[in-house]
């Protein structure tokens, strides 16, 4: 009778193992490979802003000696996707008086267009993912990643799919090229959660004391004024802030763009004369490259005291705050 009892245990304790082994995910990063093996246990959510490519045929290249497939192209989706339009996650806001586009948007707007899209409150974790082919496009999966931890989503209920859509594809598994249908969802933004956000204010505030270190994620040539973008007021980056540009940010693995492990972005930093553990504040142009440097500085590289200035330099900018090198 007791070794009876003691293997019903075990076996009760191995179910309970494995149940919470299939919930959780390894990380905020998953592979290709993780996610088809758990496709039935997350909720994967799909961004981009070309929603065209959800419905459309992936294109290939054939090579005529070997007959091997090069993706050329992305298209379709993973099955039982929801799709997210990225240019409707984040909203025109007035600062001062002067309209300033693609901001972080109110919780109410937030959790009005994340419903509208379909998503609901489930015990399931989130997988986000993107089509994968540039580094703007796994950027558009860490700022949505972003805006759900910050109004109220766990980072541990979360992971971005590395390589997207594009990873997946050149792992051999399908897409589904069908239209979807959405249906009104229900989940519930629960706070702001101020400790990953900067604000202009503090900003100043870090620039004044020297409390913080700036990373600047836009391309080098408008890191140093070559080139501005026409989003903002004028060129330059900000005091003593450390470049960290868009193609450092993720690698290149065949048509997909992939993030590195945090000893690769230890290397890259120290390059960069970027000190890993430093209280940071990531910026661009709009929040959107730089979301992916948080993402990397605080995910990937576990730096708690890691944030994202959102209203970057469309912001600085158009209010009239100086930069360097204009």
């Amino acid at each position: 009778m007791k070794l009876m009892k003691l293997v019903g245990a075990i076996v009760i304790t191995i179910a309970a193992a494995n149940v919470a082994g299939a919930a959780g995910l390894p990380g905020p990063l998953v592979t290709a490979q993780w996610l088809k093996d758990h496709q039935n246990e997350v909720t994967v959510v799909d961004i981009r802003d070309d929603l065209n490519t959800f419905t459309a045929e992936p294109k290939f290249d054939v090579d005529k000696k070997t007959g091997m497939k090069s993706l050329v192209e992305t298209g379709g989706h993973i099955a039982g996707s929801i799709s997210v339009d990225f240019g409707k996650i984040r909203e025109e806001r007035v600062v001062d008086g002067v309209k300033i586009k693609a901001q972080l948007p109110t919780l109410e707007h937030f959790q009005k267009v994340m419903d509208d899209f379909g998503l609901k409150k489930t015990d399931k974790p989130l997988v986000i993912v993107s089509t994968g082919e540039t580094v703007d496009s796994m950027d558009m999966a860490t700022r949505l990643y972003f805006q759900l931890r910050y109004f109220g989503e766990a980072h541990d209920n979360m992971a971005i799919l590395n390589g997207g859509v594009n990873a997946w594809i050149q792992a051999g598994y399908p897409v589904s090229t069908e239209k979807t249908t959405t249906t009104k969802g229900d989940w519930l933004a629960t706070g702001e959660d101020k400790n990953i956000l900067a604000s202009m204010e503090q900003v100043k505030e870090g620039l004044r004391n020297g409390s913080d270190q700036f990373i600047d994620a836009r391309p080098t040539a408008q890191f140093l004024s070559i080139v501005k973008a026409p989003v903002d007021k004028t060129a330059g980056h900000l005091t003593g802030a450390r470049s960290f540009p868009t193609d450092a940010i993720v690698k290149p693995v065949g048509a997909a763009r992939e993030f590195m492990s945090a000893e690769d972005y230890k290397k890259i930093y120290a390059q960069l004369n970027i000190n890993p553990s430093a209280p940071t504040v990531s910026y661009c142009n709009t929040g959107h490259l730089a979301s992916g440097a948080w993402f990397v500085s605080s995910e990937i590289m576990g730096n708690k005291n890691s944030k994202l200035y959102a209203g970057s330099m469309i912001e600085w900018t158009n209010l009239g705050n100086p930069t360097v090198g204009q």
